[in-house]
């Protein structure tokens, strides 16, 4: 295992020639300004590189002992100077050729951050307007890819009503310590969601890993449960339900919400605010 092991060209089933033994990974940094509007931060390759001219995400072949996440960081930082700080992994998009694949790592960013040209391979770098993407000569692989990664750039809130769904558990003896079954609950959650998630039902793309933030509402008997990292929690004084709305209330506008309960007057509640609903079946299966 040594750096740069996965420089090399390998050939995928459909009979492509592709950089990147292991595979490739690539970095697309989304910054919504405060209308809302994506911007992508866009990467014009050398003239000499493969493909050069075009326009498309920094990004390389994955080395053998790196995960994608990690791979694609090391890149943006080789090609545009970004040290993965103001970044937040969104999910990742598996683009599978069979034999070889390409894997997007779709980050927000907290501002439009400055990138410049780390090496020989990037010509330009700038923030584009989302609508201006398809304006742009674009990397072939990016090209085919974009229409459908570009149903990824809303960041995601995952609500749980951890109430509902320690009672769907039903784990033995969970309702006499409702606060020890809400803390397995969420430590659980937090270490899976570490990893990424499942995506959710119906999510376009379906991401390869999905990494929403992820709010937990308590209340009652378990509101002393204790947090867990990666979860936020937010302890109702009165209604949960009440509690949860608000949560959904409180998204941002562009931000996709997901509350995960089966309490059929609370799905009517915040579907109508325009949140997704789904079972608790859903985050179960995956713990």
């Amino acid at each position: 295992m040594a750096a740069k092991d996965g420089d090399g060209w390998a050939q995928c089933d459909r009979g492509h020639r592709h950089w990147g033994v292991y595979g490739a990974a690539g970095l697309l940094a989304v910054h919504h300004d405060a209308t809302g509007k994506p911007h992508i931060l866009m990467q014009k390759r050398s003239v000499w590189s493969h493909h050069g001219g075009t326009w498309g995400l920094p990004g390389g072949a994955r080395d053998s002992h790196e995960d994608t996440v990690t791979a694609a960081l090391r890149e943006a930082f080789e090609e545009a100077m970004l040290d993965g700080t103001g970044l937040r992994v969104q999910g990742v998009y598996l683009d599978d050729h069979g034999g070889w694949s390409f894997e997007t790592v779709i980050t927000e960013a907290v501002e439009l951050l400055h990138a410049v040209p780390g090496n020989s391979e990037s010509a330009d770098l700038r923030w584009l307007p989302v609508e201006e993407v398809s304006t742009r000569n674009l990397h072939p692989g990016f090209a085919e890819t974009w229409p459908v990664v570009g149903l990824a750039l809303a960041p995601s809130l995952v609500v749980l009503d951890i109430a509902n769904i320690v009672g769907a558990r039903a784990e033995h003896g969970w309702w006499r310590d409702r606060a020890g079954a809400a803390a397995k609950l969420l430590a659980e959650v937090g270490t899976h969601a570490a990893g990424g998630l499942r995506a959710a039902p119906g999510q376009v793309p379906a991401l390869a890993r999905w990494f929403p933030r992820v709010t937990a509402v308590v209340e009652g008997a378990a509101r002393d449960a204790a947090p867990a990292p990666g979860v936020s929690v937010i302890t109702a004084q009165g209604s949960g339900d009440d509690a949860i709305v608000q949560a959904v209330r409180d998204a941002l506008p562009w931000e996709r919400v997901l509350v995960v309960t089966a309490d059929r007057g609370l799905r009517e509640r915040v579907t109508e605010l325009g949140a997704e609903v789904t079972g608790p079946r859903w985050l179960l299966s995956q713990l």
